[in-house]
């Protein structure tokens, strides 16, 4: 009968680690190397300061489906509006306070232009900061 030299030899249930450790070896001076060479960024934070005035509140313009104009300041009702003295009230308001804000409210039945043009028209005479207003979905 003829034997293999297959079955003669035992089998192996151990794995080999050393090329494993090599590899770890090799990257862990890789690592030791580099890492003095890389500058850790530094990270200039803002400072803050004292405010001298508490934000302004916005004025709030709103266009009704008849397209008339109402104009709702912080702490006062709404009132109706012409678009000369709605361009007044702006105006001398940003007299005392030149960072006051406009929000346009508009009902959902109005067409876009006509937001626009009372958009357009606060751009106009030189109102800085204007917005439109919406009320989230729930």
């Amino acid at each position: 009968m003829y034997r293999s030299n297959r079955s003669s030899r035992p089998l192996m249930n151990q794995i080999n680690v050393v090329p494993y450790i090599d590899v770890m070896m090799v990257l862990l001076v890789i690592f030791m190397v580099t890492a003095p060479l890389v500058n850790p960024g530094q990270v200039e934070l803002p400072s803050v300061g004292k405010t001298s005035a508490p934000p302004v509140s916005p004025l709030e313009v709103s266009v009704h489906v008849d397209l008339s104009l109402w104009l709702r300041e912080p702490g006062a009702p709404s009132r109706r509006v012409s678009r000369d003295e709605l361009l007044a009230v702006i105006r001398q308001k940003q007299a005392r306070a030149p960072e006051q804000a406009v929000v346009i409210a508009a009902d959902k039945d109005v067409r876009y232009a006509a937001v626009l043009e009372v958009m357009d028209m606060l751009q106009q005479n030189q109102v800085q900061k204007v917005g439109l207003l919406a009320r989230p979905r729930s």
